[in-house]
This record gives structure tokens, C-alpha cells and sequence, in this order.
């Protein structure tokens, strides 16, 4: 910008000097007045036009004949014609005057400079005019490019100084001074590296790549008069105005401290966000995951890059969640905000989990919030409690009823036997259900004695394996009848497990017999038992059945809960029992019309 006004100066001074030249030069005679590039009117005391030369009549763009006769008012805009009243007086007085005159051209105007004088004692006057306009505009444009110029410099909200090449401040703006904490005064005179803070390693190089390049942008730490220390910002421009260098500053301050706290903040959040013990999630307005905690992740078994950039809307279609109640939840969040309840997932393992969990809409920039707890073990917990009170009830009532059925039934037994010899053939029949369901009546009451107290189980280490291979063998004959056939898989050197082996029998005779019963038409029943890892062993047995509806497979083990026609449900709750009192667990997994898997876990 400085640059463009000195060639603006230098322009006008040449444009002046041959004004000057050539307006002196006004009694060359006819040959000038032909010939001459500026323009030349003659008009009288009346201010009527008596000739023009060519080039001005050229110049408005107007023949000689028209103007000759005309008034010079005619051809001077309105506004303007002061200035005539102004020539006239002045001609009177002095007989030559000097100024500026605009003139029509056509549609437009042209600045003239213009010099009058009288011509002798004929009365006339002869005017001598320069178009002035591309110079006029130059100086007014040179008169707003330095008042922008000031304008920029003086209320600049940047800190702007100028410096000699010895380092010696010249002129600073009102911000500079601020920023410095110094007054104009002060400043003037003084040296910028008189302020910096420490003239370290790093100071001495940006100064030499300054001197290098001719400018750089950089930032140091400034100690000011006042004692206060203050990080600027800095550009610098060699020779930027006449010779003279300009450094533009700016506080940074407040922004570093404001970062600072930020990241403050921030660390507080991080720190808070992944030591929580309840899993988080955060996600966007367009539901896409963006972070997770560890414990999250933990939770869920999948990693932050197996999650961040997913849909929110692709895990709870994993989950046991209906489509009404996931609508159901999107709107909650949309109209208060915030929802919350419980789903329940299943994980890669293949285990399934329950959770409670809370959405938070727009915690902080279209961030929103799922904070969520693994309650499966709460549940788990609750359910024993339940089916415990349940045990102990039917303890009780099995004790009652096991001692008041069993005299009868010794007495029964007792005299049928002693009938047995005497039956006639014909009776033969009656006589084998009679028995049958006698023996039927005694395997409920032991059963009921099962339940009804503890007994009394010594633990002993056990190949499981040998155990599950002598229960095979021993309903392989039932498994015939029904055409069921047996699949076995025994991993080798299997660890052994502590257990009482009678009653590991007869949970596996409950699980296969069952089995055996739900496949009426055949099938296959696959055995499988492993090592899970090294705190316990994996036995699972499937069959080929009909399969258990979900809500039914809860309340499997409860007392009288059965799937059969005549069952009583008592021999999988003895099952439980066992299994439980080997600080084992069971899951069942079935799917309509496939069949049923019962996975049994047992500690090493």
C-alpha cells in the first residue's frame, strides 16, 4: 500500500512540473494555439467564447463552431459556476488567475487545470486548460488509501510498531502500547528485544531466519515493565515502509490460558470418563458411536475400534428389544432428553448379559450419553434367592409328605409281594402297572428326600469323562427303543474334576432321558465335554427335539415346572441342586424346532 502511494506522488509532480511548462508558455503566439496539446479558449468580459483550439475542443468532445458563441456557463457544470464568479473577481483585480474548472463531455466530466490571463488591451481573455482528471483521481485516491492507512494503523486492535534497523522502535499504535503496558513515550525509543523474556537458543534462531527470509511468524514469551509476562504473537516484515521494518503483535494470553484449563478439563473428564466403573458411551445426533470407557468395553467384549464410528441403532438391534420399545426409547430421548430401562445382550462368547442403562441427550456439542451397568449377576443373584425360598418351602413340604407316604407305601409293597404268587394269569397285567407305578411313587419320594435335607456328599477327584461314558452305556438300551443314537466327543487328558460321581450320574441320566423322551420319532443326542479354561470344564448335551420356547427356558428347575405330559418337573430341579452344590452352573440354549442344548460349567 505505501509502495503505491509514493508512485501516486512521484505521478502528480510530473503531471504538475508540465503544467507548469506549459502554462508559462501562454504568448507563444498562433502557432501554440494550433498546435498546443492543452486546451485554449478565448472568451470576453461576458464570459462568451470567442475561439477554442482544436485540442479542446477535442478534448469535450464538441466542434469549434459549437462552442464559439456559447457561455462558459453553459459548459461548466451548475454546481460549479462559483468558480466563474470567483475567476472574474480575481481577473479584476490581479488580471491572471489559476485553479481548477470541470467541463462537460458529453455525458461526463473533465477536470481541467486552468490558468487565465488578460489579453493586452482588447478586453479579452485567454484560457489555458489541462486535463487534470486522471490526476485528480490519483491524488483522491491517494488521499483514502492514507487515510485507510491511518485508519488501519491507529485502530488496528493488533499492536503494530514500527523499527529502524538497529532494533529502535519509531512509532507504535495505541495497541502496541497496551499490549506493552507502556505509554507512547515509553515506547518510543526503545528496543522490541528489550522486551523479550529469555534470549534462549530458540530466540536467536527465529531472529536469524527473520533476517534470512525478510519476515516471520512466531511466537515468545514478553516480560513487561509492569513485571507481568505475556505470550505474543508475532509477525514481522522487513522493509516494510520506507525502508523501515513493522512487527504486527497480538496477545495470546488469554487463549493459552484458556487452553490450559481445556485440557485441564479435559484430563478431569478423561480421567473420570475411563476410572468409572459403570460402562459409557457417547455418541452423536446422527446416533454414531464416538467413545467408550473401559469398562465399556469390558462389559460389552469388544474394543473402541470395534465400536467408535458404529451405529448406536445396530447394537440394540442385537439386543432382546422390540422394535416399539426401541422407538419407544428414541422418542423418550427426544421429547424429555433422557430415558432409561434394561435390555439384555449377547456377547461374542456367546453368553448372554443383562443391563441397566440411562440416555443423556446433548451433554455437550450434539454429544450425547449412554452411562450403563452388567446387573446379570444382581438377577442371577435374585433368581436364587428366589428359587432358595422356593427349596426351602419344598423341603419342608416333601420331608411332611415323604414320611407320611412312605409308611403306606411299605406296608403296599409289602403285602403285594405276598400276592404275587397267588395271582392268576389273567391279572398278570393289573398286577405289572401296580408295580410299576409303586416304584414310579417310591423314585418321586427320594427325590423329595433329595430336596427335603442335605445329604451327605463326599467329594472325590473324578474323571468326568468316565463318568458321562458308564451313564452312556447305561441308557444306550432306552436309546435303541426310541431309535435315538448317541454322538460323543471326550477331549483327551482332561483335567479331573471333585465331585460326588452317583450324583453327577444321575444329573446326566435326567439331561439325557429327557432328551431320549423329547425326540419320539429318533434322532441324535451329541455329548461333548472340554476343557473351557483353566478354571473349569465343559460339558454340553444336545438333542434333536422340538426345542423350548425363551420365556419357558427361565423356569426350567423350578418345582413342578415341566414340558411332559406326566412329568413333575422335580428331576431337573434335583439337577439344579447338584450342580449348584458343586459350585457349578447351567445354561440352556434351544431354538424351536432345531432341539436343545444344555451347557453344564464345572470347576477344575
Amino acid at each position: 500500500m505505501n509502495q503505491e502511494i509514493r508512485k501516486l506522488y512521484a505521478r502528480i509532480e510530473t503531471l504538475e512540473k508540465e503544467n507548469n511548462i506549459l502554462a508559462n508558455g501562454n504568448s507563444s503566439g498562433l502557432d501554440l494555439f494550433s498546435h498546443s496539446k492543452d486546451g485554449i479558449l478565448i472568451f470576453d468580459s461576458e464570459e462568451t467564447i470567442v475561439d477554442v483550439n482544436p485540442s479542446f475542443a477535442e478534448s469535450i468532445k464538441m466542434d469549434k463552431q459549437q462552442l464559439i458563441g456559447r457561455s462558459l456557463c453553459e459548459i461548466v457544470p451548475e454546481n460549479k459556476h462559483f468558480k466563474l464568479e470567483k475567476q472574474k473577481e480575481l481577473l479584476k483585480k490581479n488580471n491572471s488567475v489559476r485553479g481548477i474548472l470541470p467541463v462537460y463531455s458529453g455525458t461526463s466530466i473533465i477536470e481541467f487545470d486552468f490558468a487565465t490571463s488578460t489579453l493586452n488591451e482588447s478586453g479579452l481573455f485567454m484560457c489555458i486548460l489541462r486535463d487534470v482528471t486522471s490526476k485528480r483521481r490519483l491524488e483522491r485516491k491517494v488521499k483514502k488509501n492514507e487515510e485507510l492507512y491511518a485508519d488501519l494503523f491507529i485502530e488496528a486492535l493488533d499492536g503494530i510498531i514500527f523499527w529502524c534497523s538497529n532494533g529502535e522502535i519509531i512509532d507504535a499504535n495505541e495497541a502496541a502500547c497496551r499490549i506493552f503496558e507502556c505509554t507512547h513515550d515509553e515506547l518510543i525509543k526503545r528496543q522490541v528485544k528489550d522486551f523479550v523474556y529469555e534470549k534462549s537458543e530458540r530466540y536467536r534462531n527465529i531472529v536469524k531466519e527473520m533476517f534470512i527470509k525478510g519476515s516471520i511468524r512466531d511466537e515468545l514469551v514478553f516480560l513487561m515493565p509492569n513485571g507481568q509476562f505475556k505470550s505474543l504473537e508475532f509477525t514481522v516484515k522487513l522493509n516494510s515502509v520506507e525502508g523501515y521494518h513493522m512487527t504486527i503483535f497480538r496477545n495470546v494470553s488469554e487463549r493459552h490460558a484458556m487452553e490450559k484449563s481445556l485440557r485441564e478439563s479435559e484430563q478431569k473428564f478423561r480421567m473420570v470418563f475411563e476410572g468409572a466403573l459403570e460402562g459409557i458411551l457417547l455418541w452423536n445426533d446422527q446416533f454414531q458411536i464416538v467413545d467408550i470407557n473401559q469398562s465399556g468395553q469390558r462389559m460389552l467384549q469388544m474394543s473402541k475400534e470395534d465400536l467408535v464410528g458404529i451405529s448406536l441403532h445396530s447394537i440394540l438391534n442385537d439386543c432382546n428389544i422390540t422394535d416399539d420399545e426401541l422407538k419407544e426409547q428414541i422418542r423418550s430421548i427426544h421429547s424429555d432428553g433422557q430415558s432409561d430401562g434394561n435390555l439384555s445382550i449377547t456377547l461374542k462368547s456367546g453368553r448372554k448379559k443383562f443391563f441397566e442403562f440411562s440416555n443423556k441427550l446433548n451433554i455437550f456439542s450434539n454429544i450425547s450419553m449412554t452411562t450403563f451397568k452388567d446387573i446379570t449377576e444382581k438377577l442371577e443373584m435374585e433368581e436364587q434367592l428366589r428359587k432358595s425360598d422356593t427349596l426351602n418351602v419344598i423341603g419342608e413340604l416333601a420331608a411332611g409328605i415323604a414320611h407320611e407316604i412312605r409308611n403306606p407305601m411299605t406296608a403296599l409293597k409289602g403285602f403285594i409281594q405276598l400276592l404275587e404268587g397267588s395271582v392268576k394269569e389273567d391279572h398278570t397285567m393289573y398286577f405289572n402297572v401296580i408295580t410299576t407305578e409303586l416304584s414310579r411313587i417310591d423314585s418321586i419320594i427320594n427325590e423329595f428326600l433329595i430336596l427335603a435335607k442335605p445329604q451327605a456328599v463326599k467329594f472325590v477327584e473324578k474323571d468326568i469323562s468316565q463318568i458321562m461314558k458308564e451313564t452312556v452305556d447305561l441308557l444306550s438300551a432306552q436309546a435303541v427303543l426310541h431309535n435315538v443314537q448317541f454322538r460323543t466327543y471326550y477331549e483327551q487328558n482332561l483335567p479331573r474334576v471333585f465331585c460326588e460321581s452317583n450324583q453327577m450320574k444321575k444329573v446326566f441320566i435326567n439331561i439325557i432321558k429327557n432328551a431320549i423322551e423329547v425326540m419320539p420319532k429318533g434322532g441324535y443326542i451329541t455329548v461333548s465335554i472340554q476343557k473351557e479354561s483353566e478354571q473349569r470344564v465343559h460339558i454340553s448335551i444336545g438333542d434333536e427335539g422340538t426345542g423350548i420356547p425363551a420365556h419357558k427356558i427361565k423356569k426350567l428347575g423350578e418345582p413342578f415346572y415341566t414340558t411332559k405330559e406326566r412329568g413333575t418337573g422335580l428331576g431337573l430341579m434335583v439337577t439344579y441342586k447338584i450342580i449348584e452344590e458343586h459350585k457349578g452352573t447351567i445354561e440352556v440354549e434351544s431354538k424351536l424346532g432345531e432341539g436343545t442344548v444344555f451347557h453344564i460349567y464345572l470347576p477344575i
